[in-house]
């Protein structure tokens, strides 16, 4: 994405995920908002984009952050809220490993809470070790844990899928992490 795809972008991730009052934006109780009235209250408070430059965004975002309803009026971030939103997504059952990425410095953390969602729905999981080691690059030097997915689902945690590919449950005990990836560390 060039700069000013990136610019939107992180927009509509403030205002469809955690701050639609900042520009006095609607979303409704699935997240969803009107395209129209997103574009315009963006104008209202100085910043100005095209629906094409929108629509770009949605479609061009190698994240898959966001999703247009089928009728194209309607925009809404796929997961990482921090507002009360029900997205909708049913529980699935996950692969027996999962990915976590995060940054080296909340490891002890980690150990002794396990993974815990903090302000937003839920605890985001990757299917893949490259996906997890980009989120944990963005919050410092990588570290990826392995989590025992099917073993919790055996054991009754609930996961979902998101419409960008993202594994999302409530939390991740300490007993069902198995380490890091070997590619960066042998053990937590």
């Amino acid at each position: 994405m060039d700069d000013r795809a990136v610019r939107i972008s992180k927009f509509l991730s403030l205002v469809l995920r955690h701050q639609p009052d900042k520009i006095g934006l609607s979303i409704d109780q699935s997240g969803w908002a009107s395209v129209g009235e997103l574009i315009e209250a963006s104008r209202r408070r100085g910043f100005e984009f095209t629906l094409e430059e929108l629509q770009n965004v949605v479609v061009g975002n190698d994240k898959k952050r966001f999703s247009l309803s089928e009728d194209g009026l309607r925009i809404r971030a796929n997961q990482g809220h921090s507002i009360k939103v029900e997205l909708g997504y049913a529980p699935t059952a996950p692969p027996e490993i999962l990915y976590h990425g995060t940054a080296e410095g909340v490891l002890a953390s980690i150990k002794q809470q396990g993974l815990i969602k903090g302000k937003r729905h839920h605890v985001h999981l990757s299917a893949d070790i490259d996906t997890a080691t980009k989120v944990g690059r963005r919050h410092g030097k990588p570290v990826v844990l392995r989590v025992e997915a099917g073993r919790m689902s055996q054991d009754c945690f609930i996961f979902y899928l998101s419409a960008n590919g993202v594994w999302l449950t409530d939390r991740v005990p300490v007993q069902y992490l198995i380490g890091t990836a070997p590619i960066l560390r042998e053990s937590i």
